[in-house]
């Protein structure tokens, strides 16, 4: 399957997922409501790990990709870490609390895999590029 948008990637799908996830703990308890600080704070960070990954999609090199999923994976693993404040400050329930644990996790290791490819492609591309600049060379030298 091609990707030829955003909304194509597995890790922009299951960001989503996370943004949803978190929107509905928050729904789901008044306490939690009232925490204006942390209620930002876990859904600026849900949020970002989506719009990070839609926004490297649409930049013009692998490069820019990347370090944009970096900040994906990072906002995802920042979810984990209020998931705990909300854990104990008994906001959201164990269960609750490893669905989001997991979900964030999902996301970081779909990015950490996207990442990793287009790392591994940005070479293979340098290496092809060599090659077609030696070749053409040596095409230019035998005549």
């Amino acid at each position: 399957m091609k990707i030829e948008r955003f909304e194509d990637l597995h890790c922009w799908q299951e960001a989503r997922k996370l943004v949803n996830l978190v929107y509905l703990a928050i729904r789901d308890n008044k306490d939690f409501q009232k925490d204006a600080r942390l209620r930002a704070q876990i859904t600026g960070a849900a949020v970002s790990s989506m719009s990070n990954i839609a926004e490297g999609f649409s930049r013009r090199s692998n490069n820019e990709f990347i370090q944009y999923l970096f900040i994906s994976k990072s906002s995802a693993t920042e979810v984990q870490s209020e998931a705990y404040v909300a854990l104990d400050q008994k906001y959201i329930e164990k269960d609750t609390f490893r669905q989001l644990y997991d979900q964030a996790e999902r996301v970081s290791k779909l990015d950490s895999g996207l990442i990793t490819y287009l790392l591994q492609n940005r070479k293979t591309s340098k290496r092809q590029q060599n090659f077609e600049k030696q070749q053409t060379q040596e095409t230019q030298g035998t005549q």
